[in-house]
């Protein structure tokens, strides 16, 4: 089952463009990344699921509800931290959570929610008084007030350091082991890869491309990058390495000791035993894959990079 259908969705703002046809599914119990440059169109499409905005055409559900016509059930079961929210200055964590639970009509523990986003030693401080950080982690405790069937997170990361990004995707690790749906909007890559299990990229409000991190790998052909550190190295070595069916490109770069980089789709084997063939000692070899960063660069620039 899908949690989000998004079908044919358009969203124009007079004579600008946002949303144009875009349509992608996320489903039920997954962890989806939304990528995309600033001005791509993320914060339109998460305002029309939401239903703050109403889309041009096209039509979106949620939970296998719609989106606008079923808005207000939609919201009870969704927990929401959006981009750049601001917490009430005069109100504690406390009674930010007391408000979030009342809303939906919940049960939880305030202390236990805050504790889970190490904030419980604040919890009766007033907000105004709090750490970007700090207010980012509040945000996130009251979208997890009702155990949501439907996490929508825009940039879960912002004002954390690196402990606290690292709470944050334990959370969201949980949430999904729970059952929850999770939306995972993020800039920045090393967040999304780490969590989730398929990946949409956006780019001037069209969906163009939607994977698994390592099936867009795959789809780029950035394949792998293996750097062979050798004794020597010559031009009869490096021609063979060329020529091996898998390897797209073969370059030297000069040191102490010669090292030879190789863009390869198969085998590394094959290119280390080409060089051992010819009597070229192996002294060290490594291997990269391209990240999501490369990938996100080549769909959304068109500029293939390679692996590094």
């Amino acid at each position: 089952m899908s949690a989000i259908v998004v079908e044919d969705l358009t969203k124009s703002y007079g004579q600008t463009l946002a949303l144009e046809n875009l349509s992608f599914e996320v489903q039920e119990g997954e962890v989806f990344g939304f990528l995309g440059p600033n001005g791509a169109g993320k914060s339109t499409t998460i305002n029309v699921i939401l239903d703050f905005i109403r889309p041009t055409d096209g039509r979106v559900d949620v939970l296998g509800l719609d989106a606008q016509a079923d808005s207000r059930e939609i919201r009870s079961r969704t927990g929401v931290l959006p981009e750049g929210v601001e917490t009430y200055d005069r109100l504690t964590a406390r009674q930010h959570l007391e408000f979030a639970i009342e809303s939906k009509g919940a049960d939880d523990d305030p202390e236990a929610l805050l504790e889970r986003v190490d904030l419980l030693d604040a919890i009766d401080k007033k907000a105004g008084g709090y750490s970007k950080g700090m207010s980012q982690r509040l945000m996130l405790a009251m979208a997890l007030v009702g155990e949501p069937d439907l996490l929508i997170l825009d940039e879960p990361s912002t004002g954390l350091d690196p402990n606290g990004a690292r709470e944050m995707r334990e959370i969201v690790r949980e949430e999904n082991r729970r059952g929850a749906t999770v939306f995972f909007s993020s800039h920045i890559m090393e967040q999304v890869e780490a969590v989730c299990d398929r990946v949409g990229i956006l780019r001037d409000g069209e969906m163009v491309a939607v994977d698994s991190v390592e099936g867009l790998r795959d789809s780029v052909g950035s394949g792998t990058s293996l750097r062979v550190t050798v004794d020597r190295i010559d031009d009869d070595a490096i021609q063979a390495v060329r020529s091996l069916p898998d390897v797209d490109s073969a370059t030297v770069e000069d040191g102490t000791s010669p090292t030879l980089v190789v863009q390869v789709d198969g085998s590394k084997t094959a290119v280390l035993s080409a060089l051992e063939d010819r009597g070229i000692e192996v002294q060290d070899f490594s291997t990269t894959e391209a990240s999501l960063e490369d990938v996100f660069q080549t769909y959304t620039t068109g500029t293939e990079v390679e692996a590094r």
